[in-house]
């Protein structure tokens, strides 16, 4: 019997590294789904971290996507994967601390719409993305029908859509996709870069700073507005009412680093 853990998890100081790891495509089942759940559920739910980082065994896969393996076995497309959805994340909205995906590979299907539901992207340089849901006779409803679209030019998207099409990691970058491309050899050492700036921003500020992009940037920025002053974001008004908040001012008076404290 296979005892082999889908997904590993591991903490290195403030960060908290996923890495999701199913020889040889890092397909994703249920169980894998719920298992990355339970891992960003750790994330929100630890006051101690304050980043993640999701990642994947191997060279050549970040994920092939849905386990079509598992799905031919009877795991069929209306499985329950659990409260965040396909991949654990893909419908786990209320994180409330950034996610960088560390691309190692190719990311097609559910694996390309995982990447899109991270917050930033460090892609290797032989990296590929792909919505390949239609070549399966199948839509990208994890996510891609609804993401990809608000982050490319619409006939780009829709081409990628309706046609499967590989973008690769440098032009994943010209659009806007990827944060920073780099050689495989460097790629967890960037994501780490990226996730220490994060951690040496103010904790409650970088809360609210996703939770007011969460609640705003499908709307107009007159609606947006609105949401902001309305009082109904918990983390902005946290944040406004901190210490940390006059902890900002009071370092960059005295030219020192701030000490954050999350209160």
């Amino acid at each position: 019997m296979d005892t082999h853990d889908p997904v590993q998890v591991t903490v290195e100081g403030q960060t908290l590294v996923v890495t999701l790891d199913r020889p040889k495509a890092n397909a994703i089942d249920v169980a894998t789904s719920r298992a990355l759940y339970a891992a960003f559920d750790r994330l929100r739910n630890d006051p101690r971290l304050r980043v993640g980082i999701l990642t994947a065994a191997g060279d050549r896969f970040f994920s092939a996507g849905w386990d079509l393996k598992a799905a031919a076995a009877g795991e069929g497309i209306e499985a329950d994967h659990g409260p965040g959805g396909f991949a654990g994340i893909t419908e786990f909205f209320d994180i409330g601390k950034p996610v960088i995906a560390a691309v190692n590979g190719l990311a097609y299907g559910g694996g390309f719409e995982l990447v899109l539901a991270a917050d930033l992207v460090v892609a290797a340089e032989h990296a590929e993305f792909a919505l390949t849901e239609v070549t399966l006779g199948l839509v990208a409803d994890a996510g891609g029908l609804l993401r990809l679209p608000a982050r490319l030019p619409r006939p780009i998207a829709v081409e990628c859509l309706l046609t499967g099409r590989r973008l690769t990691a440098a032009e994943a970058a010209r659009w806007g996709l990827v944060n920073r491309v780099v050689p495989a050899a460097e790629l967890m050492p960037a994501a780490r870069e990226l996730a220490g700036a994060i951690c040496a921003s103010a904790p409650l500020a970088v809360a609210a700073a996703l939770e007011i992009l969460r609640e705003t940037e499908a709307t107009s920025v007159g609606t947006g507005y609105s949401v902001l002053r309305s009082g109904a974001l918990p983390a902005y008004r946290v944040m406004l009412d901190s210490q940390d908040a006059k902890e900002g001012a009071r370092a960059f008076a005295d030219r020192r680093r701030p000490q954050w404290e999350g209160r």
